[in-house]
């Protein structure tokens, strides 16, 4: 049953006051010193935070960049109910497709992204260049307690919450049965979704994030098999090589975000230089040499230093999320009647070989590609689009999973 929401339009618009404080702190912020050739041996460089504190204390013009993302996305907030819990105001960004009959798709993002990363896939999925690519109708909302939605005020709020929000506000919006795409907490809260509704809502789900089990004789026989004739490819071990790198190098702040949360963000919440030596090492080192501008990059922080919720709030899922298993890949199975696909990108974090993903999924599409990160729909929009129209294109085993919403207008 279809319950409607009431959305109401939002245009981005931090206050005066708010911009004045960022400035006020910048301006007193107080740096740490730095070993001799240190590069990034240690974290993020001190010239490279010392320089990015300055130009956004100095050249950084925020209205700007708030009229470009009022200008290109359309935004809206709506309240939604979730279950034993609390009416929380939710943050999105909904665009149709001029093909009626366009596929819904709910994008989710995940940390430290925010709903910008749907910024340059939206023209691309709304509106495709060829006849013989789908359509989509595209929703991407803000998670509770990041970028504009109100953050949960009790504890207990995991990924189950956050998949029932996202399910709730597309069902809100008419959307009875649609498909999911996502990476990082997007992989986690899609693949609860399906759990939780997939099959009668949920219809089929893509991300670019992906885990799974070694396949075991007796539980998964065939794909035990075929691994002991073709063992890893050589793009599969340096998957796993990088996956070793994270575990060793790139997991401290995975630690200290679900263990102690509050802690961390009393840091994040009163130092904007915190915040954006905190989130600028994630954008350098889990991407694939992005040439990220200073403008982007404060951009990002921005979002979370304006956040409705402020800066802490989005640590608290992390804390959640490992109280309830939600790392371990027994918890991320999909039902073989939900179809997934996958996109793989040389620089994602967590990297499994293919046969592992089969053992949690009905993998129906895999897009491999030469270059790319953890930030896919930012850092590769064209590649990941692809791959998601090739998953639901005509002929393709996700074609036609939603009745009358091909993503063709013939």
């Amino acid at each position: 049953m279809l319950i409607p929401i009431s959305p109401v339009p939002f245009t981005l618009s931090v206050s005066d006051h708010a911009l004045a404080l960022l400035r006020s702190k910048l301006s007193s912020a107080q740096f740490p010193n730095e070993l001799n050739d240190a590069g990034w041996e240690y974290g993020a460089p001190l010239a490279d935070i010392k320089r990015l504190a300055a130009y956004w204390k100095d050249g950084y013009d925020w209205r700007k960049h708030e009229r470009d993302m009022n200008a290109s996305l359309p935004q809206f907030t709506a309240d939604i109910d979730v279950d034993g819990f609390e009416t929380l105001n939710i943050h999105f960004v909904h665009k149709r497709s001029t093909v009626e009959s366009a596929i819904p798709l709910l994008f989710v993002h995940g940390w430290p992204g925010s709903f910008l990363e749907v910024a340059k896939i939206l023209p691309l999925l709304t509106s495709p260049s060829s006849e013989n690519d789908p359509s989509f109708h595209v929703v991407a909302f803000s998670l509770p307690g990041y970028g504009f939605s109100e953050a949960p005020k009790i504890k207990g709020f995991a990924a189950a919450q956050y998949a029932e929000v996202g399910h709730k506000l597309m069902h809100g919006l008419g959307y009875e049965e649609y498909v999911t795409q996502g990476g990082d907490w997007g992989y986690i809260i899609t693949r609860k979704i399906a759990q939780m509704y997939g099959g009668r809502y949920c219809k089929a789900s893509h991300t670019n994030m992906a885990s799974g089990r070694p396949p075991q004789l007796f539980t998964n026989p065939i794909l035990y098999l075929k691994y002991l004739i073709n063992p890893y490819t050589e793009s599969e071990k340096a998957g796993l090589e990088r996956s070793v790198w994270f575990r060793e190098r790139g997991f401290g702040y995975m630690a200290l975000q679900s263990t102690q949360p509050q802690t961390v963000g009393y840091s994040l919440s009163d130092s904007p230089v915190g915040l954006l030596a905190w989130i600028y090492e994630k954008l350098v080192t889990w991407t694939d040499g992005y040439p990220w501008t200073d403008d982007e990059i404060i951009t990002w922080v921005s979002i979370y230093w304006f956040s409705r919720g402020g800066p802490a709030a989005s640590l608290r899922l992390y804390y959640e999320a490992a109280r309830t298993g939600a790392w371990d890949p027994s918890a991320q199975s999909v039902p073989r009647h939900v179809p997934v696909g996958v996109s793989l990108f040389p620089k994602e974090l967590v990297q499994i070989p293919k046969s592992w993903m089969h053992t949690l999924a009905n993998i129906v599409f895999i897009g491999e590609h030469a270059e790319g990160g953890h930030f896919a729909a930012y850092e590769r929009p064209q590649e990941l689009v692809g791959d998601i129209r090739a998953m639901f294109r005509k002929g393709a085993t996700a074609f036609g999973v939603i009745p009358g919403k091909t993503g063709y207008s013939y």
